[in-house]
């Protein structure tokens, strides 16, 4: 399997190049020059399979011998998932009152759904790294979760260090402690004086320079990567099969979201041959479901804080992908939709393409804060089953949905205990877990990026830092 930029300019990359790449040299995302397709009889194969061995076969569908063996690929993936409560079924699948099924994916280290992709990710860089003696330096932007998860992947490995960039203020407490007090000396987390959309402009900009990124080795870890939406695809085949009675029927997958990387590797798994559908739930910064409804791809003027700060961005650089599936992987199209919207903020989508789109992700929500955390409150009143805000907008859609004739589950992308100020806040005891009550009595360590400092000066100097640091080795 060979790669493509989004926006035409690369083509016939390896798995291992885009692996350690951020954004495309067009501005785009990396992708499959093509997407296998799955038989009824593959289907039938796999639906007894566990969550691992669906990665496993997953991933070595797009990623050739030639790049990872696939012994070396199956021993790479049971180590990256030895950190989760039960390392053979990752997921948990609760089934709830009248027909409201909650896909548990966040029983990883952070306690949030990245770990199950960045738990891989991690193990993929160690692998080639290690066999290169060469190192590099990860860039991230973070509205939450993905910092923790991408620190807990690396953390004390020999050849990377971590760069993580966080909205001051507009992740939770328990978020940001998650990345500040890993002391090793391989994380360096810098709190942005800004919203996630802010932090990413300084991060972007550096990426901008090649030449400049390859003297420093500078990859992402967001979900531009296109590691992480492969290992993600395995989500749908995994809650497909086991909500599905018999292979072909109709699932549906409700899915919080933000950066829109989940939808895109939904898609991905609806293109290679999956018979479900999906629906987007978002918080008010609602540019996925304006142009779901509409075409209108427009950034607003403010991200609005909400309960969900994972999902509070305004660039859903996923629905880039999500357009390039949906046109037949016409790159020249993309790059004159995605240029424009990068010029002035705003595109339409042309209507061919939302309608194809419109077939796979079947509807979307907004789900304003009270409705948060009326939803909250009432799965509690009727489960006994506490929800995070983000998978609250997920069940507030389900709420507002008459009998279904259908299975439908709702991805729960963090734990509950993780957001104590939004389960109060419901009228609901939040839980007490002692991994995060520990982290209030430990030590931090972050720098700061105030309004009016040089933030990509700031961002270019440590990462020069790191690397002088490592030239040595």
């Amino acid at each position: 399997m060979k790669y493509i930029s989004s926006r035409g300019l690369e083509s016939g990359l390896t798995f291992q190049e885009v692996l350690f790449s951020g954004y495309a040299k067009d501005g785009g995302l990396y992708f499959p020059e093509s997407i296998p397709k799955l038989s009824v009889e593959t289907l039938e194969e796999w639906k007894n399979l566990s969550y691992p061995d669906i990665v496993k076969n997953v991933m070595g569908m797009f990623i050739g011998e030639e790049d990872i063996p696939r012994e070396d690929l199956e021993r790479l993936i049971a180590n990256a998932f030895k950190s989760f409560k039960d390392e053979n079924e990752p997921i948990k699948i609760a089934k709830l009152a009248n027909g409201l099924n909650i896909a548990e994916l966040f029983h990883g280290p952070t306690l949030a759904f990245k770990d199950l992709a960045l738990s891989v990710v991690g193990q993929l860089y160690e692998y080639f790294l290690e066999k290169a003696q060469k190192h590099m330096t990860v860039l991230i932007g973070t509205s939450g979760d993905t910092g923790s998860a991408a620190i807990n992947a690396v953390r004390g490995l020999k050849w990377v260090d971590v760069v993580v960039l966080l909205p001051k203020g507009r992740c939770t407490q328990i978020q940001e402690l998650q990345m500040t007090t890993v002391l090793d000396d391989n994380v360096h987390c810098f709190g942005v004086d800004g919203s996630s959309d802010d932090l990413d402009v300084p991060i972007k900009a550096v990426f901008a320079d090649h030449e400049y990124t390859a003297n420093n080795n500078l990859c992402s870890i967001n979900s531009i990567n296109w590691a992480r939406i492969l290992v993600q695809i395995s989500h749908y085949f995994y809650c497909y099969f086991r909500m599905a009675e018999n292979v072909g029927d109709l699932v549906e997958v409700v899915i919080p979201t933000g950066a829109c990387g989940n939808i895109a590797s939904g898609y991905v798994a609806y293109e290679m041959g999956l018979p479900f559908r999906m629906v987007a739930a978002v918080t008010p910064n609602d540019i996925v479901h304006r142009t779901l409804q509409t075409g209108d791809f427009s950034l607003s003027e403010v991200v609005l804080q909400t309960w969900a700060t994972a999902m509070d961005i305004q660039v859903p650089y996923n629905v880039e992908r999500i357009v390039l599936m949906a046109c037949g992987l016409d790159t020249e199209r993309v790059g004159k939709l995605m240029k424009e919207f990068d010029a002035s903020t705003k595109t339409s989508i042309p209507m061919d393409i939302l309608n194809t789109i419109r077939g796979v992700v079947v509807d979307s929500k907004c789900v304003h804060n009270e409705e948060m955390i009326r939803t909250l409150a009432r799965c509690y009143k009727e489960n006994e089953y506490i929800l995070c805000p983000h998978t609250a907008v997920g069940v507030a859609y389900h709420y507002a949905q008459d009998k279904l004739d259908y299975p439908q589950v709702v991805l729960a992308t963090a734990a509950p205990d993780k957001f104590p100020e939004a389960v109060e806040e419901s009228g609901v005891i939040p839980k007490k877990n002692p991994e995060i009550e520990k982290l209030f009595g430990l030590e931090t360590r972050s720098g700061a990026m105030k309004q009016g400092d040089d933030w990509e000066k700031m961002l270019r100097d440590k990462i020069e830092e790191i690397t002088e640091k490592n030239s040595a080795k």
